[in-house]
């Protein structure tokens, strides 16, 4: 079989979608995804970068700023209290930690979305990869806290695990025709 006809039949079984009405749609919920995942991801690691950088008396004064009126007016609000108490058991060394936990975690997915964008072929099935690992993550840990937030974010990073596969077969696609 000649190297043409082996090309056109692993094409044929990595066709993307047929409907090419469907395809549009689904490539750009990819590219509104990226931009969300963009956005969202560049924020979380300034926020490591701030907390790394923002001394913790600063934080511990900044708390009492946000919840002092809110205390005040009302010494039973449960958002006040627990913020405080959040605040008043977070060392330096918690402070460092979640520091450097947001920088990686969204560094890595800045990353992950510049490579997608820029359609670097083997950055799908990693892309992939990662996002499978912080699943898994999310899922154990909404098993011991039991929060709602962590099984959206599951949630969306599966969706996004969908598309980012669905593009990757018509990435492929495309490159084993031309």
């Amino acid at each position: 079989m000649s190297s043409l006809s082996a090309a056109k039949t692993e094409a044929k079984r990595m066709k993307p979608v047929t409907n090419p009405t469907l395809a549009r749609v689904l490539h750009w919920l990819f590219e509104m995804s990226l931009v969300i995942k963009a956005v969202l991801t560049s924020a979380e690691a300034l926020t490591g970068l701030g907390l790394l950088l923002t001394p913790n008396p600063l934080v511990a004064r900044l708390r009492y700023f946000i919840t002092h009126y809110e205390i005040a007016e009302n010494s039973t609000d449960t958002m006040a209290q627990w913020t405080q108490l959040a605040v008043s058991q977070f060392p330096v060394s918690t402070q460092n930690f979640y520091a450097y936990y947001l920088m990686f975690h969204g560094g890595l997915k800045v990353l992950m979305v510049v490579m997608l964008w820029l359609r670097v072929l083997w950055a799908y099935p990693a892309a992939m990869v990662v996002l499978s690992g912080f699943v898994v993550y999310q899922v154990f840990e909404f098993a011991h806290t039991g929060s709602p937030m962590l099984l959206l974010l599951a949630f969306f990073d599966l969706f996004m695990i969908g598309l980012i596969w669905q593009e990757y077969k018509a990435l492929k696609a495309k490159q084993l025709i031309a």
